[in-house]
């Protein structure tokens, strides 16, 4: 079970004004492409500049603007908070126990096993970087299969990349491959970001405009492009 204070930011997320959303993801979209490490940090820092600009456009009643810049405030509050808690980047983990640790104490988790050899693992690798900073609610981490050999055995796991979902502390769902994602390489951010969002381990979707459209090859293809070497 989530802790209280995690359990109420979980459900504000999912009932966000559109605008308010909106404008948010268009920022978080804006310090991604600027190459920022620290998007939940840089979202922050702008507040003041936000929530002007949702009052200078917002044409709204003023009730529907106050509660509308209330929710702005909040978002900012719950990514610091999050931020406090290691989330809105992509990190590795060094041990196992950082693993189990991270599984157990975020109520959303996302755990990426890889080699640094496999070719599929760096795909995964720049996209669930990408989904990191944006789902900052949802704890992402890889850890290196070497590194992890009591879970690769306990989890069973055998085909790389392999990535574990996990919901308060409960493995829900895998991907082994790109088989879920239609098994080629050139499979988009937004389809990674949907298939999460089926399994509950996302709880908005956040991956739109041009970025929705392109893998990290450029515009999707149509042709499938397989890579059998390193399953």
């Amino acid at each position: 079970m989530a802790p209280p204070d995690q359990a109420h930011l979980q459900t504000s997320e999912s009932k966000l004004d559109p605008k308010v959303a909106t404008l948010i993801d268009k920022h978080a979209d804006k310090a991604i492409a600027s190459s920022s490490k620290e998007n939940v940090k840089d979202l922050s820092d702008d507040e003041d500049d936000l929530l002007a600009e949702l009052e200078r456009d917002d044409s709204a009643m003023d009730a529907f603007r106050e509660k509308r810049m209330q929710q702005l405030h909040d978002e900012f509050a719950r990514a610091r908070r999050m931020k406090d808690q290691d989330h809105g980047y992509y990190g590795e983990a060094a041990t196992e126990k950082e693993v189990l640790d991270a599984t157990t104490s975020s109520k959303y988790c996302i755990a990426h096993f890889f080699h640094a050899d496999f070719r599929r693992c760096k795909i995964m690798d720049n996209h669930l970087e990408n989904l990191a900073q944006k789902h900052f609610d949802t704890k992402i981490i890889r850890i290196d299969v070497d590194k992890a050999p009591f879970l690769v055995e306990r989890l069973k796991v055998k085909v790389l990349p392999c990535v574990i979902s996990f919901i308060d502390g409960k493995g829900v769902d895998r991907l082994e491959g790109f088989e879920k994602l239609r098994n080629t390489d050139n499979f988009t951010t937004a389809m990674l970001e949907s298939h999460f969002l089926l399994i509950g381990v996302f709880q908005r979707a956040k991956t739109t405009g041009d970025s929705a459209k392109k893998s990290i090859f450029g515009t999707e293809k149509k042709e499938d492009v397989f890579d059998d070497d390193d399953d």
